[in-house]
């Protein structure tokens, strides 16, 4: 076959960089799938179970692992993944079931703190066991160690590439 012989090839596409191939694209959308309902489905078993939503259940566990049972409520949003105004008003509703209490941080007055309450850390308590069953049954009981530290790494990376500073 001579040069003459060959078909003519399409000229390079300078946009192909845009598009994901068809393995990427089918890996990115399990991944957006994942994204949405996972959250969906954990908060969905803690609503029924505990009469808590996913980012309660996470504030009050956050605060049960923090010394004293407090964190300045900067922290909880950052680690909670939520406004500060947003973590505010779900505070309020927290306050008001007597599961926590806002405070001036002693240590510098333009801080708020969280406090967990012995009632919250009851109601922790009592939703944990349903909750880490059913991250047992999704996630964890699903994957091999193997492959559930790698997950965790990869999200690690992840998590880091979005929190830098170049994004």
């Amino acid at each position: 076959m001579t040069p003459q012989d060959e078909a003519p090839q399409a000229p390079a596409d300078e946009h192909a960089d845009l598009w994901l191939a068809p393995g990427e694209l089918t890996s990115w959308l399990s991944v957006v799938r994942l994204m949405t309902r996972l959250p969906w489905a954990i908060d969905t078993q803690l609503q029924r179970d505990a009469d808590l939503s996913m980012v309660e259940y996470m504030t009050l566990a956050m605060l049960s692992e923090a010394p004293e049972w407090t964190l300045r409520m900067s922290v909880l949003a950052e680690n909670t993944s939520t406004s500060l105004s947003r973590l505010s008003h779900m505070v309020k509703r927290l306050e008001s079931r007597g599961y926590v209490r806002r405070e001036p941080d002693p240590a510098d007055g333009r801080f708020t703190n969280a406090i967990l309450l012995p009632v919250g850390m009851g109601k922790l308590e009592s939703a944990a066991p349903a909750h880490v069953a059913y991250v047992r049954h999704l996630v964890v009981d699903n994957l091999s160690g193997e492959r559930l530290r790698r997950l965790g790494q990869d999200a690690e990376r992840i998590l880091q590439r979005i929190d830098s500073p170049a994004c």
